[in-house]
């Protein structure tokens, strides 16, 4: 077909460029781009003035980012891009523990700790004990599995982000399953907390009426020999972000309990139990 350009054959004019050596996934995906990026200039019939300011907004994005700041991620997470790669990329079958965004938070090394352990190194916050078992489909226990969990403070900060503050690994740990697949750590109810919206992303979110806050929630990284691995939160029932997460992290099968704890130093118990997929599928 010709090349030439126009508004009707746009996308064919673009798509037909590609070279006859081009990686086929590449090609799929590139295609398909184009095709949804022009489909979408031509429904909102997109203005010069608008288009600008978008090219504005990604500059500035990729200008605020930096090894301690991801901004495109940012950008990717708030519009619901993040989980939704995420859900593609981890269909589970029934029964199965749902995964979740990752977050930029997480940090290799850890210590790891005995059961029973705390993680809250500053001793600030209310004390939870956080129970439960690592399970197959079938509700064996699984032995071996290293649970690596991490969370904010009290004030809704990680210790990365206050180093000069917190200490070192606060509110993280690595935990080791034993035969009966058993894990019990005390922690702290963790905080729901705003993501970073002093840059062109929460900038956005102001535009669209839209808050920057994540309900509060527990990070969990388990894994353990011949089964997928799980990234996942628990968060805390009745946090009033629940249903409005800024990066849409809250899937129902999640939402775990906080139950108070009476005549004790510890003030909460919140139990769940993860349930693994075998590698390659069930």
């Amino acid at each position: 077909m010709s090349g030439y350009f126009t508004e009707d054959t746009s996308v064919d004019a673009v798509n037909s460029r590609m070279g006859p050596d081009v990686s086929p996934r590449l090609a799929k995906v590139m295609a398909a781009l184009v095709r949804h990026l022009h489909e979408f200039a031509k429904e909102v019939e997109l203005t010069e003035q608008e288009w600008e300011i978008g090219i504005d907004f990604l500059t500035r994005t990729g200008g605020i980012c930096s090894p301690e700041r991801q901004e495109f991620i940012l950008l990717s997470d708030t519009l619901g891009f993040s989980m939704l790669v995420d859900a593609i990329n981890n269909r589970r079958p029934e029964g199965a523990t749902e995964n979740t965004v990752f977050g930029p938070f997480h940090v290799e090394g850890a210590p790891v700790r005995a059961m029973g352990d705390s993680i809250s190194l500053d001793g600030k916050g209310e004390p939870c004990v956080y129970e439960g078992r690592v399970l197959d489909l079938d509700g064996r226990p699984i032995a071996g599995a290293k649970i690596d969990v991490w969370c904010d403070n009290e004030d809704g900060f990680y210790d990365v982000q206050q180093p000069d503050v917190q200490p070192k690994w606060n509110n993280r740990g690595v935990f080791l399953t034993g035969p009966d697949g058993r894990y019990s750590f005390v922690g702290i109810k963790p905080v729901s907390y705003p993501i970073p919206d002093d840059g062109p992303v929460g900038q956005m979110l102001a535009a669209l009426g839209r808050h920057p806050f994540r309900p509060a929630h527990m990070h969990y990284l388990v894994t353990a020999p011949g089964f997928e691995k799980l990234v996942t939160h628990t968060f805390v029932g009745g946090d009033p972000y629940l249903d409005s997460d800024t990066v849409f992290g809250v899937k129902k099968s999640l939402i775990a309990r906080f139950e108070a704890v009476e005549g004790s130093g510890t003030r909460w118990r919140s139990p769940f139990d993860f349930v693994l997929t075998p590698a390659g599928g069930n």
